[in-house]
């Protein structure tokens, strides 16, 4: 089978490379920032931005968020089944 991204540079333009599950932590990076997040059920995510920022936001269920994500933290995050889009 051949692969389309065996020769592909990720790039912030083109689809991720995998979907990573996230567990909220207050104190913990995620381990690759994501270049999204997507949620299963709905509710509050509250996160650091790549840009250091610290920002809630509300989501529908199977919503996602189109933004750099470097921590994605418990308190105050409501929503579930969260999983990162990542580049590596």
């Amino acid at each position: 089978m051949s692969n389309p991204f065996d020769n592909r540079t990720a790039s912030l333009a083109g689809p991720g490379r995998d979907y990573v599950p996230v567990t909220p932590d207050d104190a913990t990076d995620l381990s690759d920032v994501a270049i999204s997040l997507y949620m299963e059920t709905g509710g509050a995510v509250s996160f650091i931005s790549v840009a250091g920022q610290s920002r809630t936001v509300l989501v529908a269920d199977f919503g996602w968020i189109v933004c750099g994500v470097q921590r994605v933290l418990a308190t105050g995050t409501t929503a579930t089944g969260i999983h990162a889009v990542v580049l590596s």
